[in-house]
């Protein structure tokens, strides 16, 4: 039996594959290939040991305490596999940070107790070489969609893709909607080493011949950041930019941020913004809040956002730039930027 497979190989059928990433719990936090499950053959501490023992001491040494270590838990790393094993469908994969000696000895541990499992030559750092190496040379054309906060672009890609384009949606990857106030509502962010491997495979299962829809982002999107590649040519693509009348945008941001409202969240988004916001409008906005005037107080960040977005407009290369007039409707709007970019395509 072939024992040992490529990245490239994973990566061609991954729904086939159930991964088994023996780093420790801090490595698999800071990222991992989706869907992998983390049974660790050293725990944080125990890894932190080892490896001050390799640089300080020897290899031999920490190849000694890693072995003592390991050795007490064989019988805890067999039973954390057995829920996986003989899934119809799935073949086991194990994998460390360069395929090294974790992922060779627990491999062996397991083919020892009769479980058939091939090694991930190279391991995780292979994952990540084919990751960067697409977002430096991303064969994609992307279709930028841009606008103002409220505009309701996150509902117009949801509407794009319906129609069978493909679409990204960064924040939806990031779990944050890309302002002071885009946590509300959302889950844990990922790291930005996750938010790449995420991002990575999106964009691995699209048709490099057909454009990507993403929305007009900074580079940082909450606690991440887009890959320089990626950004470069974000930055260097279309961008559509959609105008929606202020009351429809106000009546999408309360949605958005005040469903269900959490007045001690607001309060401290205002108060992120506070410096650049000004003085006057905090106020304003913070004695809106304690009245229950929502309305009152999403007008002053609008209107916040408006003049950075319109700062972060004159940016764009010009010729670059499609302005859309009168997008209040999210399908209309959608079949209008289809139309226009087939018109743009052919000239």
């Amino acid at each position: 039996m072939k024992e040992v497979v490529t990245i490239d190989e994973v990566l061609l059928h991954l729904d086939e594959w159930r991964i088994i990433d023996v780093r420790s719990p801090g490595e698999f936090s800071d990222g991992h290939i989706p869907g992998a499950i983390n049974i660790p053959l050293f725990d944080n501490e125990e890894r932190a040991v080892v490896g001050t023992l390799y640089k300080q001491k020897s290899p031999e040494a920490a190849f000694r305490e890693g072995l003592k270590i390991a050795g007490s838990k064989m019988v805890e790393l067999v039973d954390a596999v057995k829920p996986y094993k003989n899934k119809p469908g799935k073949k086991l994969l194990i994998h460390c940070w360069r395929g090294g000696k974790r992922s060779q000895a627990v491999k062996w541990l397991y083919s020892f107790s009769g479980i058939e499992i091939f090694r991930l030559e190279d391991g995780y750092k292979s994952f990540r070489g084919r990751a960067f190496s697409l977002f430096e040379n991303s064969p994609f054309t992307f279709n930028i969609l841009g606008g103002c906060t409220g505009a309701g672009k996150t509902e117009i890609l949801e509407a794009l893709s319906k129609k069978g384009e493909q679409v990204i949606d960064l924040e939806k990857l990031a779990r944050h909607k890309g302002s002071a106030f885009g946590s509300i509502g959302e889950d844990e962010p990922p790291s930005t080493e996750q938010f790449e491997n995420e991002l990575f495979l999106k964009l691995r299962s699209m048709d490099p011949h057909r454009p990507v829809w993403i929305e007009n982002e900074s580079k940082s999107i909450g606690k991440v950041y887009i890959p320089e590649g990626i950004w470069r040519d974000m930055r260097n693509s279309v961008l559509y930019t959609i105008d929606v009348d202020k009351d429809v945008r106000l009546d999408r941001a309360l949605r958005y941020y005040c469903e269900p409202i959490d007045i001690d969240q607001l309060k401290s988004s205002f108060e992120r913004i506070k410096k650049r916001l000004g003085g006057l409008d905090y106020q304003l906005a913070i004695k809106a809040l304690d009245q229950g005037d929502l309305r009152t107080a999403a007008d002053i960040a609008l209107s916040y956002y408006d003049k950075s977005y319109i700062f972060q407009l004159t940016h764009w290369p010009k010729d670059k730039v499609v302005q859309l007039e009168d997008c209040n409707d999210v399908e209309q709007t959608a079949e209008r930027l289809l139309q226009l970019n087939k018109i743009i395509i052919n000239i």
